[in-house]
């Protein structure tokens, strides 16, 4: 193994240890060590990093940023071994990221992805999605939370779930409502009727048997939001999966203010919840709703009495 491989090797472990997952970011410095490697380099320099950042030539400045940025990560780290290897300047390919505006969901919008679900072609991938769709509508779960999900993590007695070690190697109990429950119990007598031999513990499979995939999963959700009819609202506001999590919590904090109940006393409540570590990464999800900003200024007004 080369010096580079090695210290890519430790530099990962090290992150990781601190609860980073670098799934997309490791594969990248893989290949910028591949790529110093075929050029003979020993050490990081600045004028290295670009070259190799820029690739392919026709990629957005998006991807090229974040290609730098996870370069520089690990150019910082060789850095403090060995002042040799050079830091790239964080302006060097200026790029701001632009989040995307939330798709928020309507009653009739989710109801159309499962009835498009419904016209998948077996019936192991029209229960799994449809079912996968509605505990994500429901619980406000990541993707890849529902997707890591093994059996074992349900919990029909306590009326829960448990989604372990997620993001930032936190884990957090999330219980169910009991509709929800019977749909996953249905959900799951109904894999074992089609496939009684999974090849995983996984809540919920492919029509091999295996745990879902990610990529799989979004390009049958894509799919779905075609055959649905739901468009985009603008450029940057487009259905989105991750956007499930959004409504559920734009949809939690509405209930709250309808039913007159103390909206930030709830708000770490829905923060644990969704497994944020601060609440402050709630916020965000509450940013892109009119009706709640409609909600909140009527409490306000009445709350004021009057006065301007």
């Amino acid at each position: 193994m080369s010096p580079l491989r090695q210290a890519l090797a430790d530099y990962l472990m090290v992150r990781r240890s601190l609860g980073y997952k670098l799934d997309r970011a490791g594969k990248l410095l893989i290949q910028f060590v591949a790529y110093l490697e075929g050029i003979g380099a020993e050490a990081v320099t600045t004028e290295r990093t670009l070259a190799w950042a820029v690739l392919p030539a026709s990629g957005r400045v998006s991807w090229w940023a974040h290609r730098l940025s996870a370069a520089r990560g690990f150019a910082v780290y060789l850095h403090a071994l060995n002042p040799a290897n050079e830091v790239p300047p964080t302006d060097l390919l200026p790029h701001r990221p632009c989040r995307a505006t939330p798709y928020l969901y309507t009653e009739d919008d989710i109801a159309a992805l499962l009835t498009a679900a419904g016209s998948l072609r077996s019936p192991l991938r029209v229960a799994t999605h449809q079912t996968l769709i509605g505990l994500l509508a429901v619980t406000g779960l990541r993707v890849g939370e529902a997707i890591r999900l093994d059996r074992s993590d349900l919990d029909f007695d306590r009326g829960g779930l448990t989604v372990r070690v997620s993001k930032f190697g936190k884990s957090r109990e999330v219980p169910l409502h009991p509709t929800t429950l019977d749909a996953l119990r249905r959900y799951l007598c109904h894999c074992d009727r089609l496939h009684p031999h999974p090849a995983t513990p996984a809540v919920f499979i492919s029509t091999a048997g295996t745990r879902l995939l990610y990529c799989n999963v979004n390009w049958t959700f894509l799919q779905l939001v075609r055959r649905a009819g739901l468009k985009p609202r603008s450029p940057s506001c487009r259905p989105r999966l991750h956007d499930l999590r959004h409504t559920f919590a734009i949809r939690t904090l509405l209930d709250c203010y309808r039913d007159g109940g103390d909206v930030q006393a709830r708000l770490p409540l829905l923060s644990t919840y969704l497994g944020h570590v601060d609440p402050a990464a709630t916020y965000w999800y509450l940013s892109a709703a009119p009706e709640l900003l409609g909600l909140a200024a009527g409490r306000l007004e009445r709350h004021l009495g009057g006065r301007s």
